[in-house]
């Protein structure tokens, strides 16, 4: 990943943080069948290995699951908030007109040996901890056990997990820290109050504006 320095993130709690908040990645493959790519919701173990390990589960029938089996790495790619930045929002422009449209985004890259799992055992604590985490906000969590215990065995018998632990891992947070003062000021200004999205922006954008 293109990392120019002021955008890079190499703290791992905060990349695990991104993917707690943002837990669907695209998992690549190259592999046998060539390019793959799918989108799979993911749980971090912070403490299973130094930089973490993901854990997922794909349908049996998944072509990509015979490529994570050959594979000796893969690549899975989450994606935070992201926003169009109009130069209309840089004090620059009036100062200078010298400006020009970019896109602030914030993404976690992580590389590793997929392993896959087919263990009833796994899967259904993989499901049991992936729907524990999402369902957690609600007033009413569903778990899986609500759901009939044949149903569920049957459901487990139709997917298989993979688990990746992270060899390295990458963080970027372009949230306008190559902007002067006055430019990261106007683009808060400009985003907060116009959507739910640009108000998340403008608080990524005011909180490295503040770091050294």
């Amino acid at each position: 990943m293109y990392q120019p320095p002021h955008f890079r993130e190499d703290r791992v709690d905060v990349q695990h943080a991104l993917i707690r908040a943002h837990s669907l990645g695209l998992i690549i493959t190259a592999g046998p069948g060539g390019l793959q790519a799918n989108h799979i919701p993911f749980l971090i173990d912070a403490g299973a290995s130094e930089r973490g390990t993901l854990r997922a589960h794909l349908a049996r029938a998944n072509p990509q699951l015979r490529e994570l089996a050959a594979v000796n790495e893969c690549l899975v790619v989450f994606q935070g908030p992201q926003l169009y930045i109009s130069p209309s929002l840089y004090a620059t422009k009036r100062e200078t007109g010298k400006v020009v449209p970019t896109w602030n985004y914030i993404t976690v890259q992580a590389w590793g040996r997929p392993r896959v799992m087919d263990d009833a055992a796994w899967i259904r604590r993989q499901i049991e901890d992936l729907t524990q985490h999402k369902e957690a906000s609600n007033s009413a969590p569903w778990q899986v056990a609500d759901a009939p215990e044949p149903f569920v065995e049957m459901q487990i018998k139709a997917i298989v997990g993979v688990e990746i632990e992270i060899a390295r891992i990458e963080g970027k947070w372009k949230v306008s820290q190559n902007r002067p003062p006055a430019d990261q000021a106007s683009v808060i200004e400009g985003l907060r109050g116009t959507s739910a999205e640009a108000d998340v922006m403008a608080s990524q954008v005011e909180a490295r504006s503040k770091r050294p």
